[in-house]
């Protein structure tokens, strides 16, 4: 008889449904692990609610990629790792909602001493980050806008202000996310439900827009605010936020603007996980507390729960822990 297990499945907009599916097979080069602990993430949101129509329904384990893993069978000759590890593991086909999950070697990163395991998976999200701000200008002495303070924009605000950035201006509607931005370095806060915010940078900025802007929130507003913000002729703008769709950009903006334009993704294929791996060295040293982001966790049975918190960002929500069975 084939074994089977229980996952997840994104199998139309909107909607995710508990599964009883394959568990896959053993092949060479890879190994099969159960994941431990997954946190959601703004691309979850996008898979589950926002993707193009033909893309659904997603596969089984849909969606969940940021995991903590432990190892349960090794593929033949695979070196370097053991039975019973705890890895980060990367999943960039989002399929690690489920009891089951295999992974090629390459995607199984050691976990380093010193910290908690769900403290150690916010690497995944952090490498990311990483990833994106080596395709930035230099930042030093510059003035930086970061739209959207998840958890993506809060380690831009880390990232950016250890480059050297003169000034790291958080932008969102949360005030308790306004309140951890200048935990992790941003130099001024918006809340953009109550002031506007293109005066209010140009009070912070000497009445210059800023120099690089980033958008990490993947709305129709946030982006469409992200390029009214960057400096005509030479500002920079990072688009780094999954784009929800149906999306209208105004691009005639970035156009009569000038704007150098720059879009980020697919940090999971970077040979190395080199970034990721210094995501892990940053938390391990205690470079980077995160603790404070880890506000909510569920058990897997209660995922849908977990994903509708995360979407509509209530009760001060900003990073939630799916513990698996």
């Amino acid at each position: 008889m084939t074994a089977k297990m229980d996952a997840l499945q994104v199998v139309a907009r909107g909607k995710a449904e508990f599964i009883r599916t394959t568990i896959p097979e053993l092949i060479e080069g890879h190994a099969i692990v159960q994941p431990r602990h997954v946190t959601l993430c703004g691309s979850d949101v996008w898979m589950l609610s926002h993707a193009p129509d033909a893309a659904y329904p997603f596969p089984p384990g849909t969606t969940g990629h940021e995991v903590i893993a432990e190892i349960m069978e090794l593929g033949p000759g695979l070196e370097g790792h053991e039975v019973g590890d705890f890895v980060l593991a990367i999943a960039p086909d989002h399929r690690a909602m489920a009891e089951r999950y295999l992974t090629p070697q390459q995607n199984l990163l050691k976990l380093p001493a010193g910290k908690t395991r769900e403290e150690l998976l916010m690497a995944q999200q952090l490498g990311t980050v990483l990833y994106a701000c080596k395709q930035l200008p230099s930042v030093i002495g510059k003035t930086v806008a970061v739209v959207g303070q998840g958890t993506a924009g809060l380690w831009f605000d880390f990232v950016l202000q250890r480059l050297g950035a003169a000034k790291v201006i958080a932008l969102d509607p949360k005030s308790n996310r306004l309140q951890l931005a200048q935990q992790y370095g941003a130099t001024d806060i918006i809340n953009i439900r109550e002031a506007d915010p293109v005066e209010q940078i140009l009070g912070i900025n000497d009445e210059k827009l800023v120099d690089i802007v980033v958008e990490a929130a993947g709305r129709e507003s946030s982006i469409n605010l992200a390029i009214e913000l960057a400096r005509p002729d030479s500002g920079f703008f990072l688009q780094f936020g999954v784009p929800y769709e149906p999306i209208n950009v105004n691009y005639g903006r970035i156009f009569t603007k000038c704007l150098k334009h720059k879009s980020i993704v697919h940090a999971n294929s970077e040979p190395g996980h080199t970034s990721t791996l210094q995501a892990l060295d940053l938390i391990a040293a205690g470079s980077l507390n995160v603790s404070a982001v880890l506000t909510h966790r569920f058990p897997f049975e209660k995922v849908l729960e977990a994903y509708e918190l995360h979407q509509n960002a209530t009760d001060n929500a900003v990073k939630i822990v799916i513990d698996m069975p």
